[in-house]
């Protein structure tokens, strides 16, 4: 069963992820921390630089644009993988902080906005998938972020996958993608 979008619930979801990757990732070895699961992959560490990406580039500047007067609406592509570069000679402390408070930011952002139905159904261009809603890409913002937490178990469930031996079979998390 599937629960219709409701901001609100939404926002329960986007208010508490800074505060599950801290208490999943703080004080842990850099080999739980910066490794993935192969090339083109992200390591814990690059799902928090990943996220502080999208919080500067993101869903408030498309948001912006989906509410604005401006005849095109077209969203600039995001890069995904922008955290590698801008994520050099950081900790995983200072990542999580800096997530954190740009979260906080954003999230006053949405709740000064007061945004109606009318709001949620107005649109911008994706550059892939064409016309969206404001509704599809705060819904889309909230999997995203349920998505890097469990990427992040994933990876790190990952790191034991030899070690727990016969046991793998009745451990989907190891063989999932």
């Amino acid at each position: 069963m599937n629960i219709p979008f409701s901001l609100p619930h939404s926002l329960e979801i986007l208010e508490r992820t800074p505060a599950t990757l801290r208490a999943l990732l703080s004080g842990l070895s850099d080999e739980w921390i910066y490794h993935n699961e192969g090339p083109d992959t992200f390591s814990p560490f690059d799902v928090v630089g990943h996220l502080i990406h999208g919080e500067r580039t993101d869903w408030i500047p498309r948001m912006e644009i989906i509410l604005s007067d401006r005849a095109d609406k077209t969203f600039e592509p995001y890069d995904r993988f922008a955290q590698q570069e801008a994520s050099k000679g950081k900790t995983l402390p200072e990542l999580l902080d800096i997530f954190e408070t740009l979260r906080q930011q954003n999230l006053q952002i949405i709740h000064a906005k007061n945004l109606t139905t009318a709001d949620l159904q107005k649109t911008g261009i994706h550059p892939a998938f064409g016309i969206v809603t404001l509704q599809q890409l705060l819904a889309a913002l909230t999997v995203h972020d349920l998505g890097h937490i469990a990427q992040v178990a994933r990876v790190m469930a990952k790191q034991y996958k030899a070690e727990t031996g016969p046991w793998q079979a009745y451990l989907p998390v190891l063989t999932r993608k």
